[in-house]
C-alpha cells in the first residue's frame, strides 16, 4: 500500500483525477531529499544507483555507486562540511562539470546546509555576485585535472577573498597521486575525497533537514527541502535513466538524481561534457543498448543530431525520450521518430516551479500541446487588468500562464544577512501563484498549449539568456546610444541572440567591431550576439516604450531570407509576431519551390504558412 501511495499509476491523462483524490499530505512522501536518499539506501542497498562514465570514448569504463554506498559517501562529505562550520542556513557553492563525486557532493551540501550549484561558464563578476547573494564561503569545484578553466576561475575567486574553503573534485576513474594544488593565503584548499576519507559514513552528525528547510539555490530560483516530485508509472524499478545535463541545471537534479530514488532506479551519467561531447553521438546507440537505457531527457538540438546518427544497436529498452526547455520543431520530431521508432514526449517546466509542471503521454498525443499539468499543481491562463490584478480566463483562451502548488518556489534570493537569506517574489508570486511569463491556453483536461513568451528571455538550446545583459554590454560602448537584443530563429539551437543598436552622430564603429565588443563584455559566451545590426532608430510603441516584437520579426525575416536564398521561385517573405510567436508567410511561384520551402521551414521552431502566387 505504501508503494502505491508513493508511486501511483500515472500512465495517461485520465489517471490525474484518481491521483488527486488522495490528498498529497496522505501520500507519505519523504520530508527531504536526505530522507528520500535514506529510504532508497535502506530499501535497495545493493542496487546500482549511479554509473558515471569518464567520457564518451571510455563509456565501457564507468564508476559505479550502489545506493548504500552513495548514502555513506553523502554522510562523509556532509560530516566534513559540518566540521567546517556549515549549518542549516549556510550555502555551499558547487561549480564543476559532472563527475562521479559531484552527485554525492550536491546531496551532502543539501544535507549539511543548502546546495548552490553554479555554472562555471559565467563571468567572474557574475559568479562573485551569486556567491554574495547565497552567502557561500565554501566552494566544491573541479580541479585542474577535471577542468583547467573552472579551476582557474575557482582559484581566482579564492585569491580575491571571496572564499574561505575550496574542496576539489577529480575526474571520474582517475587513479594515482593528484595534482598539487597551489596555496592561497587564508584559504583552506584540498581534495574533497581525501579530506572526507576519515569521516563517519554511517550517520550524519549534524541536524538533518526538515521539509520546510531550503535545500538548494539555482541561478533563477530555489527549491525547498521536500522532494516535491510527480510520480511517473511509465518506468518500473528496473528502468535505467541516462543523465547528461550539468548539475547546475535544475532538471538534472530533479529528474536524474532525485526522481530515481523513489523507485531505486539507476542513472547512467555521461562524462563532464555531457551532450556537448561530440564523441558521445557516435557511440550513443551502442551505449543505450549496453546499459539498457530506458529513459532520457534532452533539448531539441540533441534529438536533431541523434536523428542523423545511424542506428547501429538494439534500442528496445528506450521507452521514454523526454524533450523540453525550448520549442520542438516539427521536422526534428518527425526525423527523430522515423529514424528511431521512439516517440518524443514533450514536457514543460521552469526553475521557479522546480523544473516539471506538465508532461505529455506517448500513447495519448495532443498535437500542439506540451502536456497535461502534473498532479497537485494548478495551472490557468490569466489576463492582467490595468490595475495589475488577474482575471481568470476560460479553457481555450490564451493569456499569461500561472502555476500554483507544492512545487512553486518560495522566492528569489535577494540578499543574505545575519538572519539568513532574504527571499522575495519580485512581482512573480501572487497569492501562491507563479507568473511564468509564458503565453498559453489550457484545454478542459489540463493540457497546456504554449503561444509564445510574454517575457523577453532568449532561449538558446534550452539555456535562458537575459537580453538585458547583452544590451548593457553594448550600451557600455561610448558610441552606442540605444540597444535591443532578441532571439533569432536557429535550426541548431532553437534561437540565438542577436542585437540591434543606434549610434551617436558621426560614429564610425562597424557592426563587426560592436559584435566583438559585446563578446568581450557579456557575462557568458552563450549570450554573445551572433550579429549586431545598426539602425537609424529602434522601434517603439505609441507611448515611446521599446517594441521588441518588431526586432524579433526583422531577425526572423533576415534568417529566413538567407536560408531560402537558393530556393527558386520564392516571391516574398513576410514575418510577424502573432501572440508572442514568430509567424512566417512565404509566397512561392511553383509547386517545386513550395515543397523546398516547406522542407526548410520545418527545421525551425516557428509557425509558418506557404502560399502560391496567383
Amino acid at each position: 500500500m505504501t508503494e502505491n501511495l508513493l508511486w501511483p499509476r500515472y500512465a495517461g491523462p485520465t489517471d490525474l483525477a484518481g491521483i488527486e483524490a488522495v490528498p498529497l499530505a496522505e501520500r507519505g512522501l519523504p520530508g527531504s531529499t536526505y530522507a528520500l536518499l535514506s529510504r532508497a539506501a535502506a530499501t535497495w542497498p545493493d542496487r546500482t544507483a549511479i554509473t558515471t562514465l569518464p567520457d564518451a570514448t571510455r563509456w565501457r569504463e564507468p564508476a559505479h555507486r550502489r545506493f548504500a554506498g552513495l548514502l555513506g559517501e553523502v554522510h562523509r562529505y556532509a560530516n566534513l562540511l559540518h566540521e567546517l562550520g556549515i549549518r542549516r542556513d549556510d550555502a555551499v557553492a558547487l561549480m564543476s562539470p559532472n563527475t562521479a563525486e559531484l552527485v554525492p557532493a550536491t546531496l551532502a551540501a543539501q544535507l549539511a546546509g543548502i546546495a548552490a550549484p553554479l555554472n562555471g561558464g559565467l563571468s567572474r563578476p557574475h559568479l562573485t555576485d551569486l556567491l554574495r547573494l547565497a552567502g557561500a564561503r565554501i566552494l566544491i569545484t573541479a580541479g585542474p585535472e577535471l577542468s583547467p578553466e573552472i579551476w582557474e576561475t575557482a582559484h581566482d575567486l579564492a585569491r580575491d577573498g571571496h572564499l574561505d574553503t575550496v574542496l576539489v573534485l577529480r575526474p571520474t576513474g582517475t587513479t594515482g597521486a593528484p595534482a598539487e594544488l597551489p596555496a592561497v593565503a587564508g584559504v583552506r584548499i584540498g581534495y574533497l575525497g581525501e579530506l572526507a576519507a576519515g569521516q563517519d559514513p554511517s550517520v550524519f552528525h549534524g541536524v538533518p533537514p526538515q521539509s520546510g528547510d531550503l535545500a538548494a539555490f539555482f541561478h533563477t530560483g530555489g527549491t525547498t527541502g521536500a522532494p516535491k516530485l510527480a510520480a511517473n508509472s511509465l518506468l518500473d524499478e528496473e528502468s535505467v535513466l541516462f543523465a547528461a545535463l550539468p548539475l547546475f541545471h535544475v532538471n538534472a537534479l530533479i529528474v536524474t538524481v532525485l526522481a530515481p530514488l523513489f523507485k531505486g532506479q539507476g542513472a547512467v551519467w555521461a562524462g563532464p561534457l555531457g551532450y556537448r561531447d561530440l564523441a558521445l553521438y557516435g557511440q550513443f546507440w551502442k551505449l543505450v543498448e549496453h546499459y539498457r537505457i530506458s529513459a532520457m531527457s534532452a533539448v531539441p538540438t540533441v534529438y536533431s543530431v541523434l536523428a542523423q546518427c545511424p542506428v547501429d544497436a538494439d534500442l528496445s529498452s528506450l521507452r521514454v525520450a523526454m524533450v523540453g526547455a525550448s520549442p520542438l520543431p516539427a521536422a526534428v520530431r518527425e526525423n527523430f521518430e522515423s529514424h528511431t521508432g521512439i516517440t518524443l514526449v514533450e514536457g514543460y517546466g521552469l526553475t521557479e516551479a522546480t523544473c516539471a509542471s506538465a508532461r505529455a503521454f506517448p500513447d495519448s498525443p495532443r498535437p500542439g500541446s506540451v502536456g497535461q499539468r502534473l498532479p497537485y499543481q494548478r495551472m490557468k491562463a490569466v489576463r492582467v487588468r490595468p490595475d495589475g490584478s488577474w482575471e481568470d480566463l476560460p479553457p481555450g483562451q490564451a493569456g499569461i500562464l500561472v502555476i500554483s502548488g507544492p512545487t512553486v518556489f518560495p522566492g528569489y534570493v535577494t540578499g543574505h544577512g545575519e538572519h539568513g537569506h532574504v527571499l522575495d517574489g519580485l512581482g512573480k508570486l501572487s497569492g501562491g501563484w507563479l507568473d511564468t511569463g509564458d503565453l498559453a491556453h489550457l484545454d478542459p483536461d489540463g493540457f497546456v498549449y504554449l503561444a509564445g513568451r510574454a517575457k523577453d528571455l532568449i532561449i538558446r538550446g534550452g539555456h535562458n539568456i537575459d537580453p538585458a545583459q547583452i544590451e548593457d554590454a553594448l550600451l557600455a560602448h561610448p558610441e552606442v546610444t540605444g540597444a535591443g537584443a532578441v532571439g533569432r530563429p536557429d535550426i541548431h539551437s532553437g534561437e540565438v541572440p542577436v542585437a540591434y543598436v543606434t549610434l551617436a552622430p558621426g560614429s564610425s564603429v562597424t557592426e563587426l567591431q560592436l559584435r566583438e565588443w559585446a563578446r568581450g563584455k557579456v557575462p557568458e559566451s552563450a549570450a554573445a550576439p551572433k550579429t549586431v545590426t545598426v539602425l537609424d532608430a529602434l522601434p517603439v510603441t505609441d507611448v515611446g516604450k521599446p517594441y521588441k516584437p518588431a526586432l524579433r520579426a526583422d531577425a526572423a525575416r533576415r534568417e529566413l531570407t538567407k536560408a531560402l536564398a537558393d530556393v527558386a521561385g520564392v516571391a516574398a517573405i513576410e514575418v510577424e509576431i502573432d501572440r508572442g510567436s514568430v509567424l512566417a508567410v512565404v509566397e512561392t511561384a511553383s509547386e517545386t519551390g513550395e515543397s523546398a520551402v516547406k522542407t526548410i521551414l520545418r527545421r525551425y521552431a516557428i509557425d509558418w504558412r506557404v502560399t502560391r502566387t496567383p
